[in-house]
């Protein structure tokens, strides 16, 4: 199954963008007659049939549509310090469109590194990710901002904010409930600084442990990413 990301599908009939068409025509050799599917990154998935094989304006043809394909019960929205070495960071995103998150928002912490970032690169990443592991949904990145203004506009039925500590924290899979929208925090490479852990709980987040060992960031996020949608499919 090929799957194209167009977010634009008003028609019946879909011209490719010359990025993709060249990929379809050139790189997978697909012919007129040949099916691809494309999705909107919204739930929708469509089924379409090859009619002009240019390998600059390919055109399609739908013959078949859903929606809500995959739709979740949930949505994780994983607030994230981007990392120094931004190719961890685009790891993350990766990772966490393959296993499921709804919305990312990049924070900036006390102790961060990384104050810029390239969303139009990042999207690339999650664009990417969603082709390959066959998804309907494209998780949403929100633009980058300070740790103080997202904890305190951010709204979920449950916050979490998971960090490094030596007094004794209940597990992210034994505080989460299933089916639950959820925001998970992740700190920087130097951790949330203790102030921030303290107007994080001030603002309805409950600290979290994701496990007895020292996680890099980006390791973090996709572990946290893990167990709440492990514990959804239960």
């Amino acid at each position: 199954m090929h799957l194209f990301y167009i977010p634009d599908i008003s028609t019946e009939v879909i011209l490719l963008p010359p990025e993709e068409s060249a990929h379809c025509v050139k790189v997978l050799r697909l012919k007129t007659g040949d099916t691809i599917h494309l999705t909107n990154g919204k739930g929708g998935l469509f089924k379409t049939e090859i009619v002009i094989d240019h390998p600059k304006k390919c055109v399609l043809k739908i013959v078949e549509s859903r929606e809500n394909v995959g739709k979740r019960n949930y949505n994780l929205n994983m607030a994230v310090a981007p990392t120094k070495n931004i190719s961890r960071f685009e790891w993350f995103l990766e990772k966490g469109t393959e296993i499921g998150v709804a919305d990312i928002t990049p924070i900036l912490c006390t102790h961060s590194e990384r104050k810029i970032i390239k969303p139009v690169r990042l999207n690339k990443v999650i664009t990417a990710a969603i082709k390959q592991s066959l998804q309907a949904y494209h998780p949403d990145l929100k633009e980058i901002q300070s740790f103080k203004n997202f904890i305190q506009t951010a709204e979920a039925d449950q916050k979490f904010i998971a960090y490094c500590s030596e007094n004794y924290r209940d597990h992210l899979k034994d505080k989460y409930t299933k089916g639950k929208d959820v925001i998970v925090l992740i700190g920087p490479e130097g951790d949330f600084s203790p102030a921030e852990v303290e107007t994080a709980i001030k603002n309805g987040y409950q600290p979290v442990s994701l496990g007895p060992g020292r996680l890099r960031t980006e390791t973090a996020a996709v572990v946290a990413c893990h167990i709440v949608n492990l514990v959804n499919s239960d």
